[in-house]
């Protein structure tokens, strides 16, 4: 067994685990009888609160976080950046866009009707990053179009505030910006992990590409590298992951830039070996996260993106320094 093998099998070791004890805890306990009761009749009081409550939520969280994961080890390998994560690009700007438009036009009661509009939204955001990087190759100039991206869409949501036609409807679309898996159920699980798996198969097409495109991308060219592909692929890997994350979600960030830069060195610096780890450990980081805004002792429960911020910023603030030396030696 390679240590990548070994990798991905710890990661999923303690993600199962991770799994089982977010299902276990929460703020009902349960008694043993309670817990017999559950797996023989899941239709039962205990059996809802396990099957139809906590397993989804948590399920969620964890397929939420390969999402990101997978969508920053793609992008930081596409643009050569070890600061690069699915946000960067305006995806998730876009589809937090769509939902609080669906949000506001009173689409929240229709089912799928604000996760369909997030996932329209980060689309169209995709489609507009894929006809710039046939055009543009420079990977700073992609860069620089995400950011303009990202600060329209987020420019729209906060108009949609402006203009939203009762308090109560910005507040709805408040709550859903700031990140959550609370009451998601079995379907939402099913809009996230469906188009993660093809964003992972994706992923693995462009692998051998984004390890030649480590090289250079003179040497890439030289190798006979098909620069052009390897964008559509990188791209619509990462925006189809980022969008169906952030539909189900709301927008959660420092995720998919945290995730790569704790398993990279397992790896050895590889992008063709980095999104699987990456989407395990994405995972596994979400699920403690919601965990952690479910046990903590306050009034109103911590949202997920509010959490996620939090612990993630300073760590985006110590990589971001590391990288500066890096650059400057």
């Amino acid at each position: 067994m390679n240590g990548v093998v070994r990798l991905n099998v710890v990661l999923a070791a303690a993600g199962a685990l991770v799994l089982v004890i977010a299902v276990a805890l929460g703020e009902t306990g349960l008694s043993a009888d309670q817990w017999r009761q559950a797996f023989v009749d899941p239709a039962s009081g205990p059996g809802d609160v396990l099957w139809r409550i906590r397993a989804p939520r948590a399920a969620c969280a964890f397929a939420v976080g390969a999402a990101l994961g997978l969508g920053g080890a793609v992008m930081q390998g596409l643009l050569r950046n070890p600061l690069a994560e699915p946000g960067l690009l305006g995806v998730s700007a876009a589809g937090g866009l769509g939902a609080a438009l669906a949000i506001v036009l009173g689409l929240a009661a229709l089912p799928g009707a604000v996760e369909l509009s997030a996932v329209a939204a980060a689309g169209l955001a995709a489609v507009a990053l894929l006809i710039f990087a046939v055009r543009v190759s420079s990977p700073s100039g992609l860069i620089l179009f995400g950011v303009a991206l990202s600060a329209l869409f987020g420019a729209g949501t906060a108009l949609i505030f402006n203009l939203a036609p009762s308090p109560l409807a910005a507040a709805e679309v408040m709550a859903w910006l700031m990140g959550s898996v609370e009451n998601r159920s079995w379907r939402e699980v099913g809009w996230v992990v469906a188009p993660t798996l093809v964003a992972a198969g994706l992923a693995h097409l462009c692998g051998p590409g984004l390890r030649a495109l480590a090289l250079g991308e003179d040497t890439a060219r030289t190798l006979g590298l098909p620069l052009a592909r390897l964008r559509l692929l990188a791209l619509g890997s990462a925006s189809l992951a980022a969008g169906a994350a952030v539909a189900v979600a709301g927008v959660i960030g420092f995720v998919g830039l945290v995730a790569p830069h704790l398993v990279r060195a397992a790896v050895k610096e590889d992008p063709a070996r980095l999104w699987a780890p990456s989407a395990l450990a994405g995972g596994l980081i979400l699920v403690l996260a919601d965990l952690a805004a479910r046990v903590i002792p306050t009034d109103q429960e911590l949202r997920l993106g509010v959490l996620t911020a939090l612990v993630g910023a300073p760590l985006f603030a110590l990589i971001a320094g590391r990288a500066a030396r890096s650059w400057q030696s």
